[in-house]
């Protein structure tokens, strides 16, 4: 089940109606099945076969396990003991770190986004300050059987007129047609620097003011405007108009699946809204120190006003699929220890205690694979990079460790609630966790 939570997070992927999500979406859902299937056999299957085996070669140092009554039981139980003011600390906390989010500004990285020292972009910019706007053209394609024809010439003059006279469009205008003379293509200049307001602006002015009454007046013609303002442009609304659709999906498909699983709404429900606070706070984190430039100099990162245009639908897929990943783990130890008889209090310390060490070891690694991508001087590889680790981080302490057990602290046995109309929902646990709660029975506390 948890893997198949990271499949439907990675599913998300193919909403976003980009190919290249796509591909990362289909890629990544390969890897991921072909390690359940791995789980799934191989591992019993060598586990088996080592049998005591797999315990030798230990490093001394670290054969200590757990304890009930360590550091993490004894942070655990504080946390459970006060769990009203561990869930307002570290909610408001989280979504104060969130507030940031409402601001987001998206665009698709530029030249004026690659780090300042280097050649090619000082270059750039004198040759933006000489010729302003050569450097990011814009381009109307007109397709129809014959571009040749006089009307299509006297609309090329009256396109160049009318471009000439808002200000935002600039000279020289040049016209390439295709060896069938079927296809023309107008290159000219655009003002800003290709990404920025002025350019958009000019964008606007071109698909809505100069072009409709030309195009109007072809009939039989096909008028588009592509570019780089064009790209970046379609390219960041199309993100803005699918990412809801991708919410949706993922998070409709993964509260079914822990519903089913579980057979609990209110351990559906908490699982999703945890997840989408830890999300929200990683964006808040994002647009504070890449957008707003807050402690970029500290972090040595360079702050553009703006995140990647793919981020926030990359960053949310991958985090959902890794954070409801031992969500699940401890959601499945919780419940475990409540089948053999454990009270709801007792399984979430027990449980979470237990599990502390491997979900601390596991987002670790995962911080430091993550952390690596921010070292690197491209900003959307920054971004990236920034915004998994601080989201894993996030993830694995402030919600695991204190966000969960202390709202399952204050639900109490409200946790496992199912409405009777819900009941005929087939159920997904092993036939052993489908037995009542054997009650007197002893748990073991080692």
């Amino acid at each position: 089940m948890s893997g198949t939570t990271v499949l439907i997070a990675m599913a998300g992927m193919f909403i976003s109606g980009n190919s290249l999500f796509s591909t990362i979406g289909l890629g990544t859902m390969i890897v991921v099945l072909a390690a359940m299937v791995g789980s799934l056999t191989v591992l019993p299957a060598l586990l088996h076969r080592l049998g005591d085996n797999v315990d030798r070669g230990r490093i001394p140092i670290l054969r200590s396990r757990v304890r009930d009554d360590g550091p993490w039981g004894r942070f655990i139980g504080g946390v459970l003991r006060r769990p009203l003011l561990a869930v307002t600390l570290s909610g408001g906390a989280l979504l104060l770190l969130a507030l940031p989010a409402s601001t987001m500004h998206t665009k698709l990285p530029n030249f004026t986004d690659f780090p300042r020292d280097m050649k090619i972009v000082r270059t750039y910019d004198r040759i933006q300050h000489a010729f302003p706007g050569s450097q990011t053209p814009a381009q109307v394609v007109v397709k129809a059987p014959n571009v040749r024809t006089p009307e299509l010439l006297r609309a090329y003059r009256l396109f160049r007129e009318r471009a000439l006279a808002t200000h935002q469009l600039f000279a020289p205008f040049t016209v390439n047609v295709n060896p069938a003379g079927t296809v023309a293509r107008i290159d000219f200049a655009i003002a800003g620097n290709g990404d920025n307001a002025a350019s958009v602006s000019a964008l606007h002015t071109l698909r809505e003011t100069v072009i409709p009454p030309i195009a109007a007046s072809l009939p039989g013609v096909e008028v588009a405007v592509t570019g780089t303002t064009a790209g970046m442009y379609d390219f960041n609304q199309q993100m803005k108009h699918r990412l809801p659709w991708v919410y949706l999906f993922v998070l409709g498909l993964a509260f079914v699946l822990l519903l089913v699983t579980f057979r609990s709404l209110v351990i559906a429900a908490t699982a999703v809204a945890l997840n989408l606070l830890s999300v929200g706070a990683a964006y808040g984190i994002l647009v504070a120190v890449f957008q707003h430039g807050w402690l970029a100099g500290v972090f040595g990162f360079q702050a553009n006003g703006a995140i990647v245009s793919w981020i926030p639908l990359f960053l949310f897929v991958v985090l959902f699929g890794l954070s409801m990943d031992y969500h699940v783990f401890i959601l499945s130890r919780i419940k475990e220890l409540r089948d053999e008889g454990c009270s709801t209090d007792d399984a979430i310390e027990l449980a979470i205690t237990r599990t502390a060490g491997t979900v601390t070891s596991a987002a670790v690694i995962m911080v430091a694979v993550f952390g690596l991508f921010a070292t690197v001087s491209l900003i959307m590889m920054q971004q990236m990079g920034f915004g998994l680790a601080v989201a894993v981080l996030i993830d694995a302490t402030v919600v695991r460790a204190v966000l969960l057990p202390s709202t399952m602290k204050l639900l109490g046995e409200r946790n496992w609630y199912l409405p009777r109309r819900l009941e005929w929902l087939p159920s997904l646990a092993p036939e052993s966790e489908r037995r009542p709660p054997r009650s007197g029975t002893a748990v073991p506390t080692g």
